[in-house]
């Protein structure tokens, strides 16, 4: 990522997550790269007594490419918690952490948010009822449609592979439930708003629901229904769009794994995928370490790492920081774009 034309200073807000989790590590094992611009302000919104005691903890296990939290600006928040529960008491700590991150991001232009891992669980325990951090950013900045992108740049190819979803943190069995022809229009939308801000001219493709497609209604039948119908008409309307879809599911993320890694391979430039793990076991597999979520819509720019607090290997200093790594630079090559620019 080429960040030289970069004039203004640009605030980058962390927000650190699930302290349990691997976030806190993560985060100051990201901030050590030398691959950020010298312009870019850092403010971390989290506990600064934990950063300091991740720090010395990784230091004392002989990590030596960790930011010291003593250099770092830290929005120091002390989240008292009734709760004796600790699962609870870091689920409540993390959530007011996002509030507090989201508040400085709107009040503060040139500005962008990311955010380390959270357990929903323990949003639960706490009395946080939400899905996601996404559904918390829609409800904080009063917009109803946001999307769910994963994005990745290739380190092979320099290819931006996207992948965004229709339906986010739902049980499989509501996802039928939830689409129709204006939520595929609205994710349609904001994935051509996001890559009309680096390509003239994107191509998207879109998975069918159902296996192969639903083979004509055989194996299902809400491509024929409406999701067929659906595709023509937004295509109409979006001429400067090559759209193919509905493809068969098991199959839509080929040429993607393709242009990952050959230069001169077939691009595409979106792909919308209909639920949740349907888009992200590809998307996983193929950018392994190297995708961000991010959520379009919102009058600023939001990544995150795509992986979860990693309850299992928290604490022992081998969390790798890469997905973390490319968040930070994703929302600094965002950010730049001015259309993306948020501008509160």
């Amino acid at each position: 990522m080429n960040f030289q034309n970069m004039k203004n200073n640009l605030k980058i807000v962390i927000s650190v997550g699930d302290e349990s989790g691997i976030g806190p590590e993560i985060i100051l094992k990201a901030l050590s790269s030398n691959e950020f611009p010298e312009n870019i302000d850092f403010t971390l919104v989290g506990s600064k007594k934990n950063l300091q005691n991740t720090f010395a903890y990784l230091k004392s296990l002989g990590l030596k490419n960790i930011a010291n939290p003593e250099k770092l600006n830290i929005d120091n928040l002390d989240i008292s918690s009734s709760d004796n529960e600790p699962k609870s008491s870091y689920g409540n700590s993390s959530f007011y952490y996002l509030i507090k991150a989201i508040e400085i991001v709107k009040q503060s232009p040139n500005s962008a948010l990311v955010t380390g891992p959270i357990c929903k669980k323990s949003w639960s325990l706490a009395g946080h009822h939400f899905s996601g951090q996404t559904e918390v950013l829609a409800k904080q900045c009063g917009v109803k449609n946001v999307g769910m992108l994963f994005t990745a740049k290739s380190p092979i190819t320099g290819w931006r592979f996207n992948t965004i979803l229709a339906t986010t943190h739902i049980p499989l069995c509501e996802v039928p439930k939830k689409l129709n022809m204006e939520l595929i229009h609205s994710k349609l939308d904001l994935l051509k708003k996001f890559c009309k801000t680096y390509i003239e001219k994107p191509s998207f493709k879109v998975a069918g629901l159902n296996p192969h497609a639903g083979e004509d209604g055989i194996l299902g039948s809400e491509e024929k229904d409406w999701l067929n119908e659906s595709l023509i008409i937004w295509n109409e309307k979006n001429k400067d769009i090559k759209l193919i879809g509905p493809l068969s599911p098991d199959s839509c993320w080929n040429s993607s794994a393709k242009a990952w890694r050959h230069k001169e391979a077939m691009k595409h430039d979106g792909i919308l995928a209909m639920y949740h793990d349907q888009g992200l076991i590809p998307m996983k597999v193929i950018a392994f370490n190297y995708s961000v979520n991010t959520t379009l819509g919102l009058p600023f720019i939001r990544t995150s790492p795509d992986h979860g607090t990693g309850f299992d290997i928290a604490g022992k200093g081998v969390a790798q920081s890469q997905s973390m790594l490319e968040a930070i630079k994703t929302a600094i090559e965002l950010t730049k774009n001015s259309r993306l620019l948020n501008t509160h």
